[in-house]
């Protein structure tokens, strides 16, 4: 919420900044000397020499809180950052592996497994093979 307000606010005070230095006048006289006219009395209400003053002090106004809002709202970005890279962690900071606890169950069954006979397994030495029952495909 603050970080939204903070953010309107650089943004307003952008619009004021570009406003304020392409209204002042340059070498020759700008858009600051066009408001009264070039012939106008030097203490007309915006005559070159007031605006110039005012502009000036705007634009450093400006610039000023631009700069400082521009921090703030740079140091309030990095504590947002929720995901942290893995290559930011030190060494030092390496898990230990950890051994399971024992459990109670056996690590392997008591019993053996059935050996599996397949039909086509050669038998030993002067024991006829089995074949395995021959079917006819139905056309």
């Amino acid at each position: 919420m603050l970080y939204t307000f903070l953010l309107i606010l650089l943004v307003i005070d952008c619009f004021v900044l570009i406003a304020a230095v392409l209204l002042q006048s340059g070498k020759g006289g700008g858009l600051a000397a066009s408001f009264g006219g070039a012939s106008s009395s030097p203490d007309a209400l915006i005559g070159i020499r007031q605006a110039g003053n005012l502009l000036t002090t705007v634009s450093w106004w400006g610039g000023g809180i631009f700069l400082g809002l521009a921090f703030i709202l740079q140091l309030m970005s990095t504590h947002t950052s929720v995901p942290r890279s893995v290559l930011e962690k030190g060494l030092g900071a390496q898990p230990t592996n950890v051994a399971p606890p024992p459990t109670s169950a056996p690590a392997v069954p008591l019993e053996p497994a059935p050996a599996a006979t397949s039909p086509t397994t050669t038998a030993p030495a002067g024991t006829p093979a089995t074949k395995p029952p021959t079917s006819t495909p139905k056309r």
